[in-house]
Parts: C-alpha cells; sequence; structure tokens
C-alpha cells in the first residue's frame, strides 16, 4: 500500500502521516441537511456589518429584514438546492429577482432628521449595501450547492471507473502470470488504474473543499462531524 500511496502522490509519504483511511472515510463536515433556512445566512459576517450599517442609520433591523431578506429554504431533498432558492435567481442568469418588500417604515426618527440630506444619504448607502450582502450571501450559497451536485456526479463516475480498471488490472495479472499475454499488457493495465486512482482522490478533494465553501456560505450553518 505504501508504495501505491507515492506513486499516487508522486513522492515519497511523509512520515508520521496516516494515509490508510484515504479521502473516501465519512466527511469531516456532515451531510448537508434538507429544508435548511435561509435565515441562518443572517450569522454570516459580512450581512451582519451591512445590519450594524443600518443600525447606525437609526434603522429598524426587524423590518429592514422582513423588507429585503427573502424567508425561503434553501436546500432541498438530499441537500440539493431548493426550488425556492433557484427561484431568486433567473434562469442561466446572475440577476436576482427577489422584489423587497418595501411596505414598512425602516426608519425611525423625526421630521427633521429626515430633511437632512447627509442622513438620507447614510440611509440610502445603508440599504443599498444591506441589500448587496443579502444577494451575495444568497448567490454564494447557490453556486456552492450547484458545485456541490456535480462534484457528486463525477465522483459517483470516478469510483465507478477504477472499480471497472480494478477489475482489467486483476484480469491482467491473471493472463501474464496464465501465459496468455506478456508483462506489457499488465504495466499498461496498472497505469491506468493508478491514473484513474489519482484523478479520484482529486474529485474527493474538491468535493472537501466544496463542502468548506459551503459551510462558509451558509455562515456556519452546518455542524463539524467529530464521529
Amino acid at each position: 500500500m505504501c508504495r501505491e500511496q507515492q506513486l499516487l502522490l508522486g513522492a515519497s509519504v511523509p512520515e508520521g502521516i496516516d494515509f490508510s483511511a484515504g479521502l473516501d472515510r465519512p466527511d469531516v463536515v456532515s451531510a448537508v441537511e434538507e429544508a435548511i433556512p435561509s435565515d441562518v445566512l443572517v450569522k454570516r459576517p459580512d450581512v451582519l456589518a451591512a445590519e450594524h450599517l443600518l443600525k447606525a442609520a437609526n434603522a429598524d433591523i426587524g423590518a429592514a429584514r422582513a423588507a429585503f431578506f427573502p424567508a425561503v429554504e434553501l436546500t432541498g431533498s438530499l441537500g440539493s438546492t431548493s426550488t425556492e432558492l433557484s427561484g431568486l435567481f433567473k434562469h442561466g442568469s446572475l440577476a436576482w429577482t427577489f422584489a423587497p418588500q418595501i411596505s414598512v417604515p425602516l426608519f425611525a426618527g423625526g421630521a427633521n432628521e429626515a430633511n437632512l440630506k447627509v442622513a438620507k444619504l447614510a440611509r440610502d448607502t445603508a440599504v443599498a449595501q444591506y441589500e448587496k450582502a443579502i444577494q451575495i450571501a444568497f448567490r454564494e450559497v447557490a453556486d456552492a450547492l450547484a458545485a456541490r451536485g456535480c462534484l457528486d456526479e463525477q465522483l459517483a463516475a470516478q469510483e465507478a471507473l477504477v472499480g471497472a480498471l480494478q477489475h482489467a488490472y486483476r484480469l491482467a495479472q491473471m493472463r501474464f502470470r496464465g501465459g496468455v499475454d506478456n508483462y506489457l499488457s499488465e504495466l499498461d493495465a496498472q497505469r491506468s488504474l493508478y491514473d484513474a486512482q489519482q484523478q479520484l482522490q482529486i474529485v474527493r478533494l474538491q468535493r472537501f473543499e466544496n463542502l468548506v465553501t459551503l459551510y462558509k456560505a451558509l455562515g456556519g450553518g452546518l455542524h463539524e462531524n467529530t464521529a
């Protein structure tokens, strides 16, 4: 196994590092839950920062959330992108389609304050930054979930390929030992298997990276799997 690991890594395995479990061990981050509510995104640092700007502009945060924050489920079955989330963007486009509900007052304060141009500018800027932060949060979650779906399909296909090539390699070994084929055929089958195994590790690594990206996009809405 150590020799195979060296071939996959393209270098000697460092001492003290155990690769026996490989990257096919249970996910470091737990499986994505179904029906994750969008309110987990209010914990994101960028959304919190935008809300603090609204507070500084004398805004009603509860009213602002009700006006600008879509209350939807982010994930559907098996942790995939929910139809509610995908519906917030035009098909095949980055355009944001959620219309803010602005029938509620966002700002408190007297008439004298409202007439100050500087105060109005600060309020308008705070609202624009808040809405932009929300759009970015939902877009990053949608992108990460979409990438996750593609990586899951790629992982399944690569695992199937490795399984097929393992079988082909075993057959090549048997044919060589039985005197049917020469050793070159066995070496060629082994090379194909190692190439596929290396690509499988790359896909698994990409999937772990995607889970980290999704975790960050959700503002910590997932839980670490310590099992």
